[in-house]
């Protein structure tokens, strides 16, 4: 039976009655992302059409989830919203905080053991408040909401960007900052601006060795890393239905790397045959009955040019496997042409690691298809050219996979078996000799590949592939290996060649598993204590960000001018600094160590314009705040993509920037820096950028007037004695003016609770 089973059908039996009362105003026929998103109005039915990529929107999400990285900080600010529950459905998954290094159960102990304050802390908060508790180990927070929690036609948010692998059994699920995470699970309406909606049509079937994975890959490749943004991307057709549920969870996972606000499939047989497999025929059952709510109209499909604002057509019967890198997902490289375009960048064809796990790809699926590529290399006398590593996306997964000999499959071929956790997909890798810097090349299923991002190394070239082409690449040993034409020698000197991958779409034996890792909160948790020592260095209770000064900010300074790609790696790393999560003065310290100065083609050095020295970039900072002076953060293009960790917005909050000025924002970013109180701003001429010099001090004039759709004037102070004035833009509606003036959003719930209690 499947959790939170009245919730569900709460939510269907008003499905109906709120798709149709969309479709009178908006006059027309329907999007399956379009039926999700009104009929989950915080008002109820519609009453007005809204404008995509105009009209801010508030919506009634119905379930929260959160990995321990981001619900430290997510959770630490739920505790000042003075609630004795949460009031969604909501949960907390343990998957982030594993190191990988020896192997599945040497490093879970080990990571209880260093982390156990964090997961103390977090099953302590979990207990009280009403939220379930995954314990390390239980799996990763996407693999593990699949299969117990995500249901079509439903709506969640989560404290990770991935959250939109629920897509794949048709919810419309976005990644949020922790502070949208306590707005919701306050009881609050969540705030987003109405998407865009791109539509992508799959015609014809999978074949050999092309996979869901491939698909995702293209459309990166088509959309690029900033294509989506605004958007959700909904897929349909016949080649749609023709993916396996896992399949389309994979496809919408990686939707985050084209910066989409989700992605999403129409329910359909496959997403019915994963609901039954995991114990949830209540929940097929009850779809079931709405189904024809939970797609979209017939009409849209037959005519997607007038219904999207973009459309892309893919013949799944043409793809080829296929890797994208390396240092961004989005540079699509067929692998008949990987040999040719190495050759010609220079990327190392000598492979390394092989990669296999990540919420992306680590479903029976996909461990059960590379496994039969395992097992064929094996039968034909093959060995592993390169390292091999496998991470299963959750203990029902790896339970079941063990019990069904395909872990023993990966072993015989002498993979190392990670635990149940994202691992070196975060960079919680501890690989040796990594910090020897040498150029190297890795194959992975994760979704990302930024410069540093798995191992720490800059010079890892990673690629990004299918879980089937991860295995053949590593048993090769060669990045330009093409197993659909190539031929590899084993050990009695015989060219052999690998066949296409074979596996089950679902166990045939059903899944099992002796225990999942879950906690079920106290019935009454009024009684659980949450202690946080004030000499912890790994937690930190928080306190309220100061409200605006009510006048101009005048004589900023810049604190760094960033150069070219600035993801959310760039402004707070993961890696080793996972472990400050909880602890915000203390992760501070790697704020905007991983951004390019502009000034010096440097990391980490920057110009203390009190001392006129160069140093780190937080150091400098620190400097600022103690000196009373306030800071800016200028940047590139699409700034802040990737996680949606909110820590990159609430380090410089805390060490006192002012505001971030940028060519252009990632979504999620934005919108964690508005929560803040942050300035989020754009240069209304993107040229202005080059206007921004070294030792430039900052007005930043029209505050005082502050009003939606109004812009605001920037003066640059040069060293020199001249100033230019720029003009800047924003996208703040009056209630997100509003967190700006208190200071934060979380100060105007903390007050809101504290006039209830009165």
């Amino acid at each position: 039976m499947a959790f939170d089973i009245n919730m569900i059908e709460k939510v269907y039996s008003l499905y109906e009655e709120r798709v149709n009362a969309a479709r009178k105003v908006v006059g027309r026929p329907l999007t399956l992302a379009e039926k999700i998103l009104y009929t989950h109005l915080w008002n109820g039915n519609a009453q007005e059409a809204y404008e995509r990529g105009q009209s801010y929107v508030d919506f009634a999400p119905d379930r929260v989830a959160m990995q321990d990285a981001t619900a430290q900080m997510a959770l630490l600010q739920f505790m000042q919203a003075g609630r004795p529950k949460v009031a969604v459905p909501s949960t907390v998954h343990c998957d982030h905080l594993i190191q990988a290094r020896d192997g599945a159960q040497q490093d879970l102990t080990r990571a209880k053991e260093e982390s156990s304050e964090v997961f103390n802390f977090l099953s302590s908060v979990s207990n009280k408040y009403g939220i379930g508790f995954w314990k390390p180990g239980a799996g990763i927070i996407h693999q593990v909401v699949l299969e117990n929690y995500a249901f079509p036609g439903g709506m969640m948010i989560g404290t990770d960007s991935h959250t939109v692998n629920a897509g794949g059994l048709g919810m419309v699920a976005i990644g949020v900052g922790g502070a949208d995470a306590c707005d919701v699970m306050a009881g609050l309406p969540w705030e987003l601006k109405f998407p865009k909606l791109i539509g992508v049509k799959l015609t014809g079937k999978l074949s050999g060795w092309a996979t869901a994975k491939d698909v995702i890959l293209k459309v990166a490749g088509i959309l690029t890393v900033k294509g989506g943004t605004g958007a959700i991307v909904e897929y349909f057709g016949e080649g749609a239905k023709s993916l396996s549920c896992t399949g389309k969870g994979t496809i919408c996972n990686m939707g985050a790397e084209i910066g989409a606000t989700t992605s999403t499939f129409g329910y359909d047989e496959s997403m019915e045959r994963y609901l039954r497999a995991t114990d949830r025929a209540d929940v097929a059952d009850a779809a079931n009955k709405i189904k024809e709510h939970l797609t979209g109209d017939d009409e849209v499909y037959a005519d997607p040019d007038t219904y999207f604002d973009q459309l892309i057509e893919i013949n799944l019967s043409d793809l080829e496997p296929s890797l994208n890198g390396p240092f961004t997902p989005d540079l699509y490289t067929p692998i008949s042409r990987m040999r040719d375009e190495a050759d010609k960048n220079g990327w190392p064809t000598k492979v390394e690691w092989g990669l296999i796990g990540s919420c992306t790809n680590s479903s029976y699926e996909d461990l059960s298809r590379a496994a039969s590529i395992a097992k064929q290399a094996i039968d034909k006398g093959l060995v592993t050219k390169a390292e091999f590593g496998i991470n299963p996306g959750s203990e029902q997964v790896r339970y079941t996979a063990d019990r069904d000999g395909l872990l023993k499959t990966f072993t015989d071929l002498n993979a190392t078996l990670f635990t149940n956790a994202c691992g070196p997909c975060i960079g919680m890798w501890d690989r040796a000799g990594a910090d020897k810097r040498e150029k190297n090349t890795i194959v992975h299923s994760f979704n990302r590949n930024f410069a540093k991002r798995a191992d720490g190394n800059p010079n890892t070239y990673a690629f990004v592939t299918s879980p089937e082409m991860v295995a053949a690449i590593a048993i090769s040993g060669d990045l330009g290996f093409n197993p659909v034409t190539d031929t590899l020698t084993n050990r009695n000197g015989e060219q052999v060649k690998l066949d296409p991958p074979t596996g089950d779409e679902l166990p045939s034996k059903g899944f099992a598993v002796e225990d999942a890792g879950y906690q079920a909160p106290a019935k009454d948790g009024s009684d659980v204590s949450v202690d946080v020592s004030p000499t912890s260095d790994r937690l930190q209770l928080l306190e309220p960000f100061a409200a605006w000064e009510g006048t101009d900010l005048k004589g900023l300074k810049l604190l760094i001018k960033a150069k070219g790609k600035c993801t959310t790696d760039h402004i707070s790393m993961a890696g080793p600094w996972l472990k400050y999560r909880g602890h915000l003065d203390n992760i501070s310290n790697n704020l905007l160590i991983g951004a390019v100065n502009f000034f010096n083609d440097e990391t980490d050095t920057v110009k203390n314009q009190l001392t006129g020295e160069y140093g780190a970039v937080p150091a400098t900072q620190r400097d600022y705040k103690a000196q009373g002076i306030g800071s800016i953060v200028v940047g590139d293009e699409n700034y802040g993509e990737g996680s949606s960790r909110e820590h990159a917005a609430m380090e410089p909050r805390h060490l006192g920037v002012r505001a971030v000025l940028v060519k252009s924002f990632a979504r999620i970013h934005e919108t964690n820096l508005k929560k803040q109180g942050m300035l989020a701003l754009t240069f209304a001429d993107k040229d202005d950028y080059d206007k921004v010099l070294e030792n430039d001090t900052i007005d930043i004039i029209g505050l005082t007037d502050f009003a939606p759709n109004k812009s605001l004037t920037l003066v640059l102070h040069h060293e020199d004695g001249t100033s230019d004035e720029i003009e800047v833009n924003h996208s703040y509606n009056a209630q997100q003016i509003g967190w700006f003036k208190a200071g934060a959003a979380l100060n105007i719930i903390r007050q809101k609770q504290a006039d209830k209690a009165e």
